[in-house]
């Protein structure tokens, strides 16, 4: 195995649905693994070999960068960032608390450059690395109840293609891989019962989300390229899903 092929990877949100699945499937591929996540419970309980799991909001720049600093000393330089850590609260504008506003762009967005900054801060001397950014189709396009959460991730689109051009010289791929709905826990965030009422029966109108190892899938064609080729963005969904 290559040095890059066993370079340690750092998945946030590491704890359940894409960032758990992420955690094993580079696990099992001989990757040392870098788990950030608020549920240290949850991270344990993966058992995973070479993990270390640690509990970070990813909100908190010197936390999330202390702790990746801990996973080189442990592991080494990382190779990938894959910052996947999310909050979605769904609502019209109108109806919705301010505060789940400044959630999700805490989450979303600043999350997201806390992650970039500190991937590039290891890559940048070293000349190779790469960063995926999990996103949505919502960064995409448009849904109802959807405002601030489109917001954030049209935000996640715009900062990864910036950032992609600014670091390509340095040879760190920026990539975005964007669902459709998927059957995780983040509908969970969601406070109004209505509305959660009425995702749940567009699910069922499409067939279904998408499972968690499709979007696994995606990253792995993204990461598994050759250093030489960045796949910029990949959106994914389930076919019936027409929106």
């Amino acid at each position: 195995m290559s040095e890059a092929a066993r370079a340690p990877v750092v998945i946030t949100g590491a704890s359940s649905g894409i960032g758990a699945a992420l955690a094993t499937s580079f696990s099992e591929s001989g990757h040392p693994v870098i788990l950030l996540a608020r549920r240290l419970d949850r991270l344990e309980a993966l058992e995973l070999p070479n993990a270390l799991c640690l509990k970070v909001d990813v909100t908190d720049l010197v936390a999330f960068k202390a702790a990746v600093q801990a996973g080189e000393e442990a592991f080494g330089p990382i190779g990938t960032m894959i910052n996947n850590a999310g909050l979605m609260q769904l609502s019209t504008l109108q109806d919705q608390d301010p505060a789940e506003w400044k959630a999700m762009l805490d989450v979303n967005v600043l999350g997201v450059l806390n992650g970039c900054q500190i991937a590039i801060d290891s890559m940048s001397a070293r000349r190779t690395g790469t960063i995926i950014n999990v996103s949505s189709v919502a960064g995409r396009k448009t849904f109802p109840n959807h405002v601030a959460y489109v917001g954030t991730k049209f935000a996640v689109h715009a900062m990864s293609e910036n950032l992609r051009e600014e670091v390509a010289a340095d040879n760190i791929r920026v990539s975005v891989v964007a669902p459709g709905a998927v059957e995780t826990e983040l509908l969970g965030h969601t406070n109004s019962a209505e509305v959660i009422a009425g995702y749940e029966k567009w699910k069922d109108s499409i067939g279904g989300a998408l499972d968690p190892a499709s979007v696994v899938a995606a990253v792995r064609f993204v990461h598994d390229q050759p250093q030489s080729v960045c796949i910029r963005e990949v959106v994914l969904a389930n076919t019936l899903q027409s929106a």
